[in-house]
């Protein structure tokens, strides 16, 4: 059914069709530093409550974690030749890490600067004294010692560390301080690593209050002003915190299926924090003697290193305890419900009559969750299917589809087991549903199905045709991230969307030859059907009309399909694009000189993947899954609808008007990766779009 041959040959004919090229790309890692910055920018911004802009920095350094993680560590395997690429030569990886980490190093200085300049600061002036190091006040000094003795003292190990002779493994992404001790009667330096305690302390600690002051510390700082305690008749030198990151990317057979992946994925899972090595974060202000003699001890290599703060894994600020109670959390607009879907009226009903389009966060996931349930007790009901990639740990979703099971209901459910950093979830759930009796259909192999779908197949008690319902979603079927992500979902009743997305679940369980008249399935009809909206386009523009295209999403990284935006471009239609983050394309170069790309970053992550073609006034909308990068266009199974309503239409125009009017959280991205934060113009209103767009849609709550 699936030929991965014919996709690895596609990919290369694309790969020399680019090597003849006249257009150029950003490098993707490139930019998506550059989006993740952004993020980095958000603690600057004074308008923000003090607690969200620490929580931004924590997002920041927990994102690139991650791209340690994943990204380098990729790059770092072609690099060292362990790997081969047909993207990137050894020599090329290894320019790329280099290139990546003088940006990271740029960045983390910036970090350093924001938090040191304008956090602390803030923090000070809200009457929080946030110790930055082991010194703390006379009146502090008795309680830390105690403090380090009844909770901290019991859960810590000294581990000595001699070249050659004895090596520590140090964890993933676990802190650890290392040490340099000095007999008192003199002799060679002693060098240990301890792990700091992980689960049972807390990162910060609240100190007693002073004189209408509240106090926090790091427990690391406890810890070095405790150093003594734990080596008796030593002279200890210094301690610095250190880390590792190690490659968490999973490598599997996927040409194999069903129970062969299941159990590669359980054995290899559990290995993903033994991965090699991909960073050595280290404090600094570290002396060079002393880093050397770690990086001989624990083998790591000279581009493995990656200068950090004093204070590492930043990403835990988001647990910085607030003692000062008058400092209020940021007031995110709280999910709406529409007046028409309350718990007593049918989602069925109002469906059958006109198609509904939901956005997330702003309205509430619980519809979705009521869709479901009432597919479980009605009794037309005939069978539920869902595709699942991520969802959330005890799932309100999983849980209603077991009941629906339980009810006597035939449920398929397609389990996306490549989904990273999910395996082990989806596993577990996986296992649950089949035990209840649900159809469980496993990843396909060579391909992922990213495609976020549902449908409630219905038949009446006689025999009579009666509505069956599709749903189909640019975000995951998971209660808990439709709170952070901005999504939107489609319910309709259409036939031709429901025979089509029949016929997907058919294909997903191995029919053969697959035909899709409505929906645009990548990896059958989704890049000719693209490719022809953006001919009508240039089209247009040629004659002398407006050739006008809006595309909405996370990531723009396919250079076949960013040269037919290039192409338009030159042709002379205009083009916006709102990227959140990779955006390969770059602006204002000649043949992009009608391009414009945008970047929102907010309180809830753009996730929503929307495409705007202006067809002469006549637009055509559409709503779907897959972002514009190779691996969606060509490995992966995505969904995407068109929107056939003309008021739903109207909606999501207004949506797209909105992001691009923002002028407090949108920026552009420049030739050159800068965000270039957009100006408010004179006389005009201040636009945020995310929450602008809420109270749009809080005076529509009617439908």
């Amino acid at each position: 059914m699936f030929n991965s041959t014919k996709i690895v040959y596609l990919e290369e004919i694309l790969t020399l069709k680019r090597m003849e090229n006249k257009y150029n790309y950003f490098k993707r890692d490139i930019s998506w530093l550059s989006f993740n910055y952004r993020v980095l920018l958000e603690a600057r911004d004074e308008h923000l409550p003090l607690y969200e802009r620490i929580n931004f920095i924590s997002i920041y350094s927990a994102n690139l974690e991650e791209f340690y993680k994943i990204r380098v560590a990729d790059h770092k395997a072609v690099a060292s030749g362990a790997t081969e690429s047909d993207e990137e030569s050894v020599q090329s990886a290894r320019e790329l890490v280099e290139e990546i980490n003088r940006e990271v190093t740029r960045q983390l200085d910036d970090r350093v600067r924001i938090y040191e300049e304008m956090i602390l600061p803030a923090l000070k002036k809200n009457h929080i004294i946030f110790y930055q190091s082991r010194h703390v006040e006379p009146f502090h000094q008795k309680f830390i010692k105690d403090f380090f003795r009844e909770e901290i003292f019991p859960y810590l190990q000294p581990v000595p560390v001699s070249k050659d002779k004895i090596i520590s493994f140090l964890r993933d992404n676990r802190l650890y301080l290392a040490i340099r001790l000095y007999p008192k009667e003199g002799g060679k330096p002693l060098y240990f690593v301890m792990k700091q305690p992980y689960a049972k302390v807390p990162r910060f600690i609240e100190l007693p209050a002073h004189e209408g002051n509240h106090y926090l510390i790091f427990v690391e700082d406890i810890i070095k002003a405790n150093l003594g305690l734990i080596f008796p008749g030593y002279e200890v030198d210094s301690s610095y915190s250190i880390k590792i990151s190690r490659d968490a990317d999973i490598l599997i057979d996927d040409t194999t299926n069903g129970a062969d992946l299941v159990k590669q994925l359980k054995q290899k899972v559990k290995k993903r924090k033994i991965g090699d090595v991909c960073r050595f974060v280290y404090d600094r202000s570290m002396p060079q003697d002393f880093l050397e003699f770690l990086m001989d001890a624990f083998h790591i290599h000279r581009d493995e290193l990656v200068p950090g703060d004093k204070h590492l894994n930043l990403e835990d600020l988001r647990h910085l305890p607030n003692p000062n109670k008058s400092l209020r959390p940021i007031e995110k607009p709280k999910p709406m419900r529409l007046t028409c879907l309350d718990e007593k009226e049918s989602i069925f009903n109002y469906v059958a009559k006109k198609d509904l389009l939901l956005y997330y966060p702003y309205h509430s996931f619980d519809h979705f969750i009521h869709f479901l349930y009432e597919a479980v007790h009605n009794p037309e009901t005939r069978e539920i299917m869902v595709t699942q990639y991520r969802v959330a740990e005890n799932s309100a979703v999983i849980n209603t589809l077991i009941a629906a099971a339980q009810n006597g209901k035939k449920v398929t459910v397609f389990v996306e087991l490549k989904a990273r950093f999910d395996e082990e979830n989806n596993l577990a759930t996986a296992e649950m549903m089949q035990a209840a009796g649900i159809k469980i259909i496993y990843s396909i192999p060579g391909l992922k199905v990213h495609a976020k779908v549902a449908l409630v197949r219905r038949r009446g008690f006689n025999g009579e045709k009666v509505p069956s319902y599709a749903y189909i979603s640019t975000g995951n079927f998971n209660e808990k991230t439709a709170t952070l992500y901005a999504d939107c979902g489609l319910f309709t009743c259409r036939k031709e969307i429901v025979n089509d997305l029949y016929n997907l679940f058919r294909t997903l369980q191995g029919k053969e030859n697959p035909k899709f008249n409505t929906l645009l399935v990548a990896r059958f009809n989704l890049i000719p059907e693209l490719n022809q909206l953006i001919d009508r386009e240039i089209s247009l523009a040629e004659q002398g009309k407006e050739g006008r295209i809006i595309l909405k999403m996370n990531a723009l990284q396919d250079p076949t399909m960013i040269d037919r935006l290039y192409e338009a471009s030159e042709r002379g239609v205009k083009i916006d694009l709102i990227v959140r983050g990779i955006c390969c394309l770059i602006p204002g170069l000649p043949y992009s000189r009608n391009i414009r790309v945008t970047r929102i970053v907010d309180s809830f992550l753009e996730h929503a993947r929307i495409w705007y073609f202006g067809n002469n006034g006549n637009p055509d909308l559409f709503m779907g899954s897959p972002d514009w990068m190779r691996r969606n266009l060509y490995r992966r199974i995505e969904a995407v609808t068109p929107i056939l309503d003309p008021d739903l239409k109207s909606d999501l125009i207004e949506l797209l008007h909105i992001q691009l009017r923002d002028n407090q959280k949108a920026c552009w991205v420049d030739g050159q990766l800068n965000n270039v934060f957009k100006k408010r113009p004179a006389g005009k209103a201040a636009i945020r779009a995310q929450y602008y767009f809420y109270d749009w849609l809080n005076k529509q709550t009617t439908v």
